[in-house]
């Protein structure tokens, strides 16, 4: 664990170096209880020190499926929103509108 915990600190540090950070897609892919919590001390590291970019399809009250703890959860939504700028897209799916297209111009040569 210690070595690990090393490794983790070395690494946001390394990441510290950067003006901002992007995080696409979080919550796309379920993580282990483990890799969110490293997640969250990246989140925690990063708060008022640098920017953090990031993406997601599920809305804030759906986050406990990602951190998989109320509280972490609680605490890594307060140090993402607080001095942050939220856009929230309610737009269809670029890929999912392409793949209707795609659907249906197989579906027309198929017919054809």
């Amino acid at each position: 664990m210690t070595k690990r915990d090393l490794r983790l600190s070395k690494e946001i540090k390394k990441l510290a170096r950067h003006d901002g950070l992007i995080i696409d897609q979080m919550g796309y892919v379920q993580q282990s209880r483990e890799e969110m919590e490293v997640l969250f001390t990246l989140l925690a590291e990063r708060y008022e020190r640098g920017s953090v970019l990031l993406t997601s399809n599920l809305a804030f009250s759906k986050w406990e499926e990602i951190f998989k703890d109320p509280m972490t959860t609680v605490a890594a939504i307060d140090r993402l929103v607080h001095h942050s700028v939220i856009v929230e897209l309610n737009i269809p799916s670029y890929r999912m509108e392409e793949a209707k297209k795609n659907l249906d111009s197989a579906a027309d040569s198929s017919a054809a």
